[in-house]
C-alpha cells in the first residue's frame, strides 16, 4: 500500500489548485475588466464622479436612452431656448417652451429652464410690460435664467429701421426684473472674429457660416460692428451691477484670452462659459490658458451647446473636453495634437459644477 500521509498531501495540493483557481475565474468575472487609460470610458467615469453641470445645452425631447445616460454620468443641464426667425421651428415662442418644459418635467431634476422672449415684438407698445408678465409667469413654471440672443445687435431692427442694440432703453425694465427677481442673464452678443473677416479654412467656425450664412456679416456691411455690439452689452453690465450675467461663447471673446480678463476684472457680475468655445482654448497657447482658467476659475462655467439626444455625439464631447481640461494626455483634434491642462481638481469641481450653482441660482434642485 502506498503512503496514506503522501496521498493526502497531493490531494490537498489537487484541491488548492481548484479553489485557487475557481476563486480566480469568480473574480475575472465579477469585476469588470479595467478601463483602458485615455479611454472614453475612462473619461466619462471620471466626469460623472464630479456630478457635473452642463450650463448651455439646446433640448426638445426626452427619451428613455437619454434620460438613463442623464442619470448615468449624474449629469445636470441647462436648457436654453431662443427665437430665431431664421429656423422654422424657432420662430415661435410657444412650442420653444412647451417642449423644454416637457423634458425638464420628464428628468427628475437632472434638466432645469432657462427661458427667452420674443425680441421682435420689440415695436409693440406693451413689449417690456408683456415681456415681464411672461417671464415672471415662466419663472413660476421653474425657469432660472433668461436668454438674449445675437438677433438683438445684429439683425433686429425698430420700426425707424435702426439696428436694436442690447443696451436699448425698452430693455432697462425688463433687466431690472430679471435681477428683482434674482434670476440670471444669459447673453449672446455677436459672434466670433471670423464673422466679420473672410472665412479661414483653419478656423473652427468656417463651415458654421458657409451652412448659416444669414449670421456672416462679412458680405453685410450694413450691419453693426462686432465693437458696437459689444460695447453695448458692456453698457448693460455698468448700468445694472446687480444683474447676473453669463457671456456665452467666451463672451464672444474667445480669441482674447487678455480681453475676457479684462471684462472679468472690471465686471463682478460678469461671468463667461464654454459652450461650443473649447475649441478655441484648446487652440491657444497651452500655459496661458492653464494660468488664465486657474486665475479665473470662479468665473467661467462648462457648457458645450449641444442639441437633440445623440448620445454618442455627446459621450464624445464630453470625454474630449474631460481629457483637455482634467488630464496631461495629448488628444487629437482637428489634425492637431493638443496636450491636455491637467487642471487641480477645485479648478475642475468649480469649472463643472461649483461656479453654475453660484451663477445660476436653481440649478441644482
Amino acid at each position: 500500500m502506498k503512503n496514506p500521509k503522501r496521498l493526502i498531501s497531493i490531494a490537498l495540493i489537487v484541491i488548492g489548485v481548484i479553489s485557487a483557481s475557481w476563486s480566480l475565474s469568480r473574480r475575472l468575472f465579477a469585476t469588470p475588466l479595467p478601463v483602458e487609460e485615455g479611454s472614453t470610458g475612462e473619461a466619462l467615469e471620471a466626469f460623472a464622479a464630479i456630478r457635473p453641470i452642463d450650463a448651455h445645452v439646446h433640448v426638445f425631447k426626452n427619451g428613455p436612452a437619454f434620460q438613463a445616460f442623464l442619470e448615468r454620468l449624474h449629469l445636470t443641464l441647462l436648457d436654453i431656448v431662443v427665437v430665431d426667425d431664421t429656423e422654422e421651428y424657432d420662430k415661435k415662442l410657444e412650442p420653444q417652451l412647451k417642449d423644454p418644459l416637457a423634458v425638464v418635467h420628464s428628468s427628475h431634476g437632472h434638466v432645469v429652464l432657462c427661458t427667452t422672449f420674443d425680441p421682435f415684438r420689440f415695436s409693440d407698445a406693451d413689449f417690456e410690460a408683456e415681456t415681464i408678465k411672461q417671464l415672471n409667469q415662466n419663472f413660476a413654471e421653474g425657469a432660472i435664467a433668461v436668454k438674449v440672443w445675437k438677433n438683438i445687435g445684429m439683425e433686429l431692427k425698430t420700426s425707424e429701421g435702426k439696428f436694436v442694440m442690447p443696451d436699448d432703453p425698452k430693455f432697462e425694465p425688463i433687466y431690472r426684473d430679471i435681477a428683482k427677481q434674482g434670476k440670471t442673464l444669459l447673453m449672446h452678443m455677436a459672434e466670433p472674429d471670423l464673422c466679420w473677416k473672410p472665412l479661414d479654412p483653419a478656423d473652427p467656425l468656417s463651415e458654421y457660416y458657409k451652412q448659416n450664412p444669414q449670421w456672416y456679416m462679412y458680405n453685410k456691411p450694413d450691419r453693426p460692428s462686432k465693437a458696437t455690439i459689444l460695447n453695448a452689452r458692456d453698457h448693460v453690465l455698468a448700468e445694472y451691477p446687480k444683474l447676473r450675467v453669463v457671456g456665452v461663447h467666451l463672451g464672444s471673446m474667445e480669441m482674447d484670452l487678455d480681453e475676457i480678463a479684462r471684462h472679468l476684472d472690471r465686471y463682478p457680475n460678469f461671468a463667461v462659459d464654454t459652450a461650443a468655445r473649447m475649441e478655441y482654448l484648446m487652440t491657444a497657447p497651452h500655459d496661458k490658458v492653464r494660468a488664465f482658467l486657474i486665475k479665473y476659475q470662479a468665473r467661467v462655467l462648462y457648457g458645450t451647446d449641444l442639441d437633440q439626444e445623440v448620445i454618442k455625439e455627446w459621450e464624445k464631447t464630453y470625454a474630449q473636453d474631460w481629457r483637455f481640461l482634467a488630464t496631461d494626455q495629448t488628444i487629437d483634434f482637428d489634425g492637431k495634437k493638443i496636450r491636455g491642462l491637467k487642471l487641480p481638481q477645485p479648478v475642475l469641481r468649480k469649472i463643472y459644477r461649483e461656479n453654475a450653482i453660484h451663477w445660476i441660482p436653481g440649478i441644482v434642485k
